[in-house]
């Protein structure tokens, strides 16, 4: 499982849209780009979300950037390559899609950009 931080300044949003690769899908947009050399140390992936005022109010963008800390508490803790800022952008579709087609696209943004490891192998419960 890799570990996971936070993207908290501006300067790194920025540094991923100048410098990152983008992919962007129905539900969501994903940008990834290597980790600085002075963070790269304990090989975590930085996570960053966003949602602009083109998603909607504040209570929308909220709720936007809620599911996709929720996707990606589920696909980029187990599956992304560490090492690697990623920043999730919300999009209008954000709020009403199915939360499986969601995850469903971040899947295949982290696929498209090449940054997707495998699954992790099942648990051995010790049978036979």
């Amino acid at each position: 499982m890799t570990v996971v931080l936070r993207l908290t300044r501006r300067a790194e949003f920025l540094r991923a849209a100048r410098q990152g690769r983008k992919c962007a899908t129905p539900g969501l947009v994903l940008q990834a780009v290597a980790t600085p050399h002075v963070c790269r140390a304990d090989g975590a992936a930085r996570l960053g979300f966003t949602a602009s005022r083109k998603v909607g109010g504040a209570v929308v963008r909220n709720r936007v950037k809620r599911r996709l800390r929720a996707a990606a508490r589920e696909i980029v803790a187990g599956r992304a390559e560490p090492g690697y800022d990623y920043v999730l952008i919300g999009r209008p579709q954000t709020a009403t899609r199915p939360y499986a087609a969601l995850l469903q696209d971040l899947e295949t943004a982290l696929k498209r950009l090449g940054r997707l490891a495998d699954p992790p192998p099942p648990p051995d419960n010790g049978a036979p």
